[in-house]
């Protein structure tokens, strides 16, 4: 019946035929501008509007009534092309009597680029995200949101929101040719509504309904639309860190970092969790006191499910919504600045959630993940993988990297799961070799070298760091030179050794001595971070303190021993929160961290002890001036197994410390070490000082003096004494 009517006014409609008439008003348009809006014809031109829902719709400018095509929401007007304004408005009374006026917005010519298409077609549009989303936008001086978005296997795709009832006939967009990207301006619209694309697929007649990929914020969960963000216009204060930052040595400077989960680390007084910029003073003051140089958030990127912790991510380009908005986030950030205070961001291209609403199948196709669940799928983790050897999926990783570093002015980027992304066989049984026959993923190879390049050129002075577990070569090596170019690699084989020898009973501990020294042996291979990260106290693994072994005494002296050495360890540092106190029990990031166990001497103890450790690490130039290369390490002896005793220098030019770890609760009195310098010698740190709540054993206020006794291939040596399961630090005097 439809169809007969419209044949009946073919001749009105010409050139279009019933066909292109019953795709708009079925939603399977591809060029709904073709059809609607302002068109020429004989007589001059013809309006077209469909407004479901609409009783009556006229032109406002003129007062123009527009016809009803009879049974449909296809409305039009015939006239001088002269009677009506490029950029008119619609009048229309919707069904239940509410008037509404806005501008047509299918007068509006394209807005997106014919370079800027072509440049995301190649992979090469670093800031697609000023491109695809949604965003404020003017047109001969009417506001409006542009909206765009990658569908190539869409039929059509419509922007809906609380705007237009979420009918997806109301607003299908036009699509721009040979690049699958979808456009449309809407004008009148502003920040703060709601939105999300409705997505037909081509081959299947599938209809979805996505949430933005390029959204830059969004609702809080469990609800899912985007929001349309507002233009920033923060200002920021901290010009002075980010010249500094362009031109640092961070190499040859002090780097500990606190690793920090939003949503744990304290909450308000009735259990709410922080804005960012509550957040950002609390935190900001307790990091300053402690000592570290940059707080490590765990992804902030949105995300639905609270216990993800933000490693399954729906929203690239979005600050999540449970502790406030974009600006209040861009807030955390300069404040952190302007205390001295760096920021690292977790961030996740080697997975992402199968949620129906996000980026899974997102045009009714594998688009951003692969096809083949072998290449496609983590089973582990029940996630999809992004498709690396694609242009638009490159384009969508590396935009939003370089998203987090220049507007929210991060510091750096901590890449999650780089080992999963760089072997094809990770974690299964099945898989597909590359083209060579190897288990080398060589597309995300390529993409991370180009990740690295872009956020170095772009981004001077930004760190990006690679939790990489693997005996993958190069990681911190340049792409020029065959590496990954990352600039820092987390030493997993570091943290697993060290924490597998500390969770043994010290009189074993004497037959896994190689434990500790083997790191030694690649230590400066590549650029290493020392991590004890949340990975190491969760699902069972047992907090910090109770991986130590012995009673309440001995797990705390074990516990300010492991950071004795941990700091004196060439190497940056990481502490995840709450290690630093020495919480007794698993993270558990539903909660809160236990900070009442403060209350008690031991953890009072080993929060100073790091507190005085990090000031130690950061005031002395031979514990950070050469933590990547050998100059700044020694060995006075790793041979002490039988004993449990590890000796080393730190050094940097011409100056130097010991370090002494006695790892059995046996006190050792009249120690003997070798050292290069005759003189006096000061114990500087001594971990069982009582002040941190040891035996308060060592060797006092009073110089230790150096003999002539040659001793471990040294000139001289110093009798000393060593406190049961501690670490002491000596300092040539003069």
């Amino acid at each position: 019946m439809l169809v007969g009517k419209i044949g009946n006014l073919e001749a009105a409609w010409a050139p279009k035929s019933d066909n292109d008439l019953i795709r708009i008003i079925e939603a399977r348009h591809h060029d709904p501008f073709a059809v609607l809006g302002m068109h020429p014809d004989e007589e001059g031109c013809v309006v077209r509007a469909f407004v479901p829902h609409a009783a009556e719709v006229s032109i406002a400018e003129g007062n123009l009534p527009m016809s009803r095509i009879a049974g449909t929401d296809l409305f039009e007007w015939r006239g001088k092309t002269k009677s009506v304004p490029d950029h008119y408005r619609l009048i229309w009374r919707d069904t239940e009597n509410r008037l509404h006026i806005a501008h047509d917005p299918y007068t509006y010519p394209p807005q997106i680029s014919d370079f800027d298409l072509h440049l995301f077609a190649e992979g090469k549009h670093r800031q697609a995200y000023a491109m695809l989303g949604a965003h404020e936008h003017e047109i001969d001086g009417v506001a409006g949101v542009l909206f765009a978005v990658w569908a190539p296997n869409a039929e059509r795709v419509s922007v809906v929101g609380d705007f237009n009832r979420w009918d997806g006939r109301m607003h299908p967009m036009r699509v721009r040719t040979g690049v699958g990207v979808w456009e449309l301006f809407i004008p009148d619209l502003g920040p703060g509504i709601l939105y999300k694309f409705e997505i037909r697929n081509r081959h299947t007649g599938q209809v979805l309904l996505k949430a933005d990929p390029y959204g830059q914020e969004f609702e809080l969960r469990p609800k899912t639309s985007s929001i349309v963000a507002p233009t920033s216009h923060f200002r920021w204060r901290d010009d002075e860190w980010m010249q500094r930052r362009a031109t640092a040595d961070w190499q040859h400077a002090p780097m500990s970092v606190y690793e920090v989960h939003p949503g744990s680390w304290q909450r308000g007084v009735e259990g709410e969790t922080l804005n960012y910029r509550e957040l950002a003073k609390k935190l900001v003051d307790y990091v300053v006191e402690m000592g570290f140089s940059h707080i490590e958030l765990m992804p902030v990127s949105e995300h639905p499910f609270d216990l993800s912790w933000g490693y399954q991510a729906t929203g690239y380009f979005a600050p999540t919504s449970r502790f406030g908005t974009p600006e209040d986030f861009r807030y955390f950030i300069d404040y952190c600045h302007r205390h001295g205070v760096g920021v690292l961001l977790d961030w996740v291209p080697a997975h992402f959630p199968k949620d129906g609403h996000a980026l899974a199948r997102f045009d009714g196709t594998p688009l951003y993940e692969h096809e083949d669940p072998r290449r496609g799928e983590h089973l582990d983790w029940a996630t999809l993988i992004f498709n690396f050897g694609r242009n638009e999926v490159k384009n969508f990783l590396i935009s939003s990297a370089l998203y987090w570093l220049k507007e929210f002015h991060i510091d750096g980027l901590r890449v999650d799961a780089v080992a999963s992304m760089l072997y094809l066989d990770y974690s299964r049984t099945e898989w597909i070799p590359n083209q060579y026959g190897g288990r080398e993923n060589l597309e995300a190879i390529g993409f991370l070298r180009e990740l690295n390049e872009a956020s170095h050129a772009e981004c001077p002075g930004v760190l990006v760091i690679a939790e990489e577990s693997t005996s993958w070569p190069q990681v911190t090596r340049p792409t020029y030179l065959g590496g990954l170019g990352f600039d820092i690699k987390w030493n997993m084989g570091w943290m697993n050794d060290t924490l597998a020898y500390f969770s043994k009973e010290p009189i074993h501990r004497q037959y896994h001595h190689d434990l500790l020294t083997f790191s030694m042996l690649y230590a400066f291979t590549e650029n290493f971070m020392l991590p004890f990260s949340h990975d190491e106290v969760v699902h069972g693994k047992g907090s910090m303190l109770n991986k130590m072994p012995g009673d309440e005494w001995q797990r705390f002296a074990n516990l300010r021993a492991l950071y004795t050495y941990y700091f004196t360890h060439p190497g940056k540092k990481l502490l995840f929160m709450g290690t630093e106190f020495g919480q007794g029990l698993e993270w558990n990031s539903a909660g809160v961290l236990d900070w009442y166990v403060l209350e008690y001497p031991f953890h009072q103890g080993v929060q100073r002890l790091v507190k005085d450790l990090n000031h130690l690490y950061h005031n002395t130039p031979v514990l950070y001036r050469n933590e990547f290369e050998w100059p700044g390490f020694e060995w006075i002896d790793c041979h002490d197994s039988a004993q449990s005793v590890l000796s080393f220098m730190r050094k940097a030019d011409d100056d130097f410390l010991a370090v002494v770890v006695n790892l059995t609760p046996v006190p050792r009195l009249g120690y003997r070490i070798g050292v290069p310098r005759p003189g006096r010698y000061r114990e500087i740190f001594n971990s069982d000082s009582a002040y941190y709540g040891g035996s308060n054993m060592g060797n006092g206020g009073a110089d230790l003096v150096a003999e002539e006794i040659p001793w471990m291939n040294q000139p001289f040596s110093i009798s000393m004494t060593l406190p049961p399961l501690a670490g002491v630090i000596l300092a040539p005097q003069g």
